[in-house]
């Protein structure tokens, strides 16, 4: 299954508090990027058909969809990948999951690149990529900012993402930016990320606790 980028594309991003969502259709990327908040469940279906609406489309005659995969918040996450399953799922359209921390870090070129984001409790997700040739460095993982170490041929890193704005920031130089939909939709579009059906959807997490207890919030607080 491969998706049709001759046709229009959609490409959801609920992975931070930002609703992130991009049209591409004869030529034209359409965007609605605003921080939601806890309003994504609320305002992602609406959003998508003024999109639509706006392209003259339907769902119907998308050549596929393009989602974050994470790792990223957990409740968005689910959010825009069920909102991509349920779309696709009636007519068949192929599903691009690319995860999150690809997309924070072609926004740069560059031979060492460390895509860092909010994990929230403390710790950021992260990932070191080579960029200019099209290479993860490392794997998907979560930790302390201030643990993180360049892999060993990994000469002078270049940082980016949100963690970058944290108090607890990598100890590397970097910018907060973080992508839109349209930047996912480019990196699906490269053909390196594989397409599938809406059953075999999956989302990306290296996370498997989701939250403090509130003994662990207290002890966090009370090292502050």
């Amino acid at each position: 299954m491969q998706a049709d980028f001759s046709r229009p594309v959609l490409a959801i991003d609920t992975s931070t508090p930002f609703l992130s969502l991009a049209l591409r259709a004869d030529g034209q990327t359409l965007l609605r990027h605003e921080n939601a908040g806890n309003r994504q469940s609320e305002l992602i279906l609406p959003h998508i058909g003024a999109l639509l609406a706006e392209a003259g489309i339907t769902a119907a005659g998308l050549g596929g969809i393009v989602y974050a995969q994470g790792p990223g918040a957990f409740t968005g996450l689910r959010i825009g990948a069920g909102v991509a399953q349920g779309l696709a799922a009636p007519f068949n359209l192929p599903l691009v999951g690319v995860p999150c921390l690809d997309a924070v870090a072609y926004q740069i070129s560059a031979p060492c690149v460390l895509a860092a984001t909010d994990a929230r409790m403390g710790e950021v997700f992260y990932a070191w990529f080579d960029t200019e040739n099209h290479r993860r460095l490392s794997g998907y993982q979560i930790g302390k900012a201030a643990d993180i170490a360049p892999p060993a041929a990994c000469a002078e890193p270049q940082g980016i993402g949100n963690a970058f704005a944290l108090n607890e920031k990598p100890p590397f130089g970097g910018t907060a930016q973080m992508p839109t939909a349209a930047d996912y939709l480019d990196l699906a579009a490269s053909g390196r990320y594989p397409a599938t059906d809406a059953a075999r959807a999956g989302l990306l997490y290296v996370r498997n606790k989701i939250a403090l207890t509130a003994k662990e919030q207290a002890e966090q607080k009370g090292a502050l």
